[in-house]
């Protein structure tokens, strides 16, 4: 069987994006999404994401980590899917969908995508980290020069230790530039390694940054392995609302590969 496969990027975040409207990709095949995603015998990619058909929306967006599983949100993969639902004409320049985490809203325009992420009310802060769920679970810490750190060796003791254990968080290592600008790297589950950007991490990282008194501004600019993002959110007493992640998803290449 051959399948047509696009790929698209995130700042460095790559993503297998497949055209399942038809509904025929074998999802339940752990090994199959795997051997896509592996850089040295498939495609390549942090993650797999299908586009599916919606009842009620424009589309579904269903997202597998690199190691076959389905995963929960990812950010940079929703910025992703909302261009190539662009590229594919079910859309033009606004849209909602369907994800993991419930409805998502999203403009694009020159190739940037401003992605609604959902509420935040839940944080818990503790004296060496702040661990918050952003559609994903993510672990953070405010260090200094986060160049010195070894985010694979680190963030997978974070990652599996207590009080995470086997179903794990996201682990990410945040440096304050300025006020409102801040640099991060980010040890993904799933992937088992840093990526060069985490959309869920991003926006995480600015709601804590503001949360913990960091910084107070409520438009944050965050710089990647792979570029630059920005978050902007508003506060409502201990909620944090209208959240969007903003920042470029760009088409890479198309092609077909038998499976």
């Amino acid at each position: 069987m051959k399948l047509h496969f696009y790929k698209y990027q995130g700042t460095g975040n790559d993503f297998i994006m497949i055209d399942n409207r038809n509904l025929s990709f074998p999802k339940t095949n752990i090994s199959l999404i795997n051997k896509l995603c592996d850089r040295r015998f498939g495609i390549g990619a942090d993650g797999l994401i299908l586009l599916e058909p919606s009842n009620k929306q424009d589309f579904k967006m269903v997202y597998f980590n690199a190691d076959g599983n389905e995963g929960s949100m990812c950010g940079n993969g929703g910025r992703c899917l909302v261009a190539f639902a662009k590229q594919l004409g079910i859309i033009t320049y606004k849209t909602t969908f369907d994800a993991v985490d419930g409805l998502h809203y999203a403009t694009i325009e020159n190739n940037i995508v401003s992605l609604k992420m959902i509420d935040v009310t839940e944080i818990e802060i503790a004296k060496e980290y702040t661990f918050l769920n952003t559609g994903s679970p993510h672990h953070i810490s405010f260090c200094n020069n986060i160049s010195t750190i070894n985010v694979k060796e680190v963030g997978s003791k974070i990652r599996y230790g207590a009080p995470y254990f086997e179903e794990g968080t996201n682990v990410n290592f945040v440096e304050q530039l300025t006020n409102n600008s801040f640099k991060v790297r980010t040890y993904e589950r799933g992937v088992e390694d840093e990526t060069l950007a985490c959309g869920t991490g991003v926006t995480a990282v600015a709601i804590a940054a503001n949360k913990t008194n960091i910084t107070n501004s409520n438009t944050i600019k965050i710089e990647v392995l792979g570029g630059n993002l920005e978050v902007s959110f508003e506060k409502k007493n201990t909620s944090y609302t209208n959240v969007f992640l903003k920042g470029p998803a760009q088409f890479v290449f198309e092609g077909n590969i038998t499976i």
